[in-house]
């Protein structure tokens, strides 16, 4: 059965642990999906009560994994030759661990989705908000 990690796109720790786990994580045929950029698969998800501004989801056949949940299971299948995954292996892959410190992931994807201006709930509208300088102040 395909192996589906959900992740946020917009977040660029989200998008950088995906792909590595697809591209050197040691696992047969796990797929990877923007929930950012996939709007229906993203209400398919709320819809089972899934919030991917919450966490990634993993999902197997009817099985989903959300948040630190998702991140235990992914991390206890990882298989990897990349020596960041291996350590985020460790750190990861026991539930009780993950649940700590799963937090500490979500403030720092909230940190770089406000630096990328980018709303920490994909399904709410969000500008991009940039300084302007006072007409005439050519300081820059």
């Amino acid at each position: 059965m395909t192996l589906v990690l959900v992740y946020d796109g917009g977040c660029p720790f989200c998008r950088h642990f995906a792909l590595r786990a697809e591209l050197v994580g040691g696992i047969p045929g796990l797929a990877i999906r923007d929930g950012r950029v996939d709007t229906v698969l993203r209400a398919q998800l709320r819809s089972r009560g899934f919030d991917l501004a919450r966490g990634a989801v993993l999902l197997e056949g009817d099985q989903a994994w959300h948040g630190a949940e998702a991140i235990a299971e992914l991390c206890r299948r990882l298989h990897p030759s990349d020596p960041l995954l291996q350590l985020l292996r460790q750190l990861f892959a026991a539930p009780p661990r993950a649940r700590r410190l799963y937090p500490l992931l979500l403030w720092a994807r909230r940190m770089a989705l406000q630096w990328k201006g980018l709303p920490e709930d994909p399904d709410q509208p969000g500008l991009r908000v940039v300084p302007r300088l006072p007409s005439g102040d050519r300081s820059l």
